[in-house]
C-alpha cells in the first residue's frame, strides 16, 4: 500500500509521492491516485504532485501519469508535477513527458500558478 500524504495550499491540493514508482509500485501507486483523480474536475482543486522525495520513475510509472492525465483531462480538471529531482526529470524530459503534462521547478512556484 501506498501512502500518499495530502495537504492544500493556496486552493492547491499538493500530493507527497515518494521512493521509486516503477512496475513493482505502479499498481499501487494507481490506487493511491484513484481516490484523489476522483476529485480533480472542474471546480475542484488543481492536483500537483510533489515529487521532491521520488528518486527514480521508470515507464511504468510514465504510464500510470499518464493515465492520470488523462483521466483528469478528461474530468476537465487540472493535474501538475512540480520538484522533480535531477535523474526523475532527465527521464521526462527524454521520454517528453514534460510535454504531456505540466511540470513545475518548485511547489511554490506551481501554487502560484494553479492557485490562481
Amino acid at each position: 500500500m501506498m501512502n500518499l500524504p495530502t495537504r492544500e495550499q493556496a486552493g492547491v491540493l499538493i500530493v507527497s509521492v515518494s521512493g521509486r514508482i516503477d512496475h513493482t509500485t505502479s499498481e499501487a501507486f494507481t490506487k493511491a491516485l484513484d481516490p484523489l483523480l476522483d476529485r480533480c474536475a472542474q471546480g475542484h482543486p488543481p492536483i500537483l504532485l510533489d515529487f521532491s522525495g521520488v528518486d527514480y520513475i521508470s515507464s511504468a510509472g510514465l504510464r500510470v501519469l499518464m493515465m492520470a492525465s488523462r483521466r483528469s483531462k478528461a474530468q476537465k480538471g487540472t493535474f501538475a508535477i512540480a520538484a522533480m529531482q535531477p535523474m526523475v526529470q532527465e527521464v521526462f524530459a527524454i521520454s517528453r513527458f514534460n510535454l504531456i503534462v505540466p511540470c513545475y521547478a518548485s511547489v511554490e512556484s506551481a501554487s502560484k500558478v494553479l492557485g490562481s
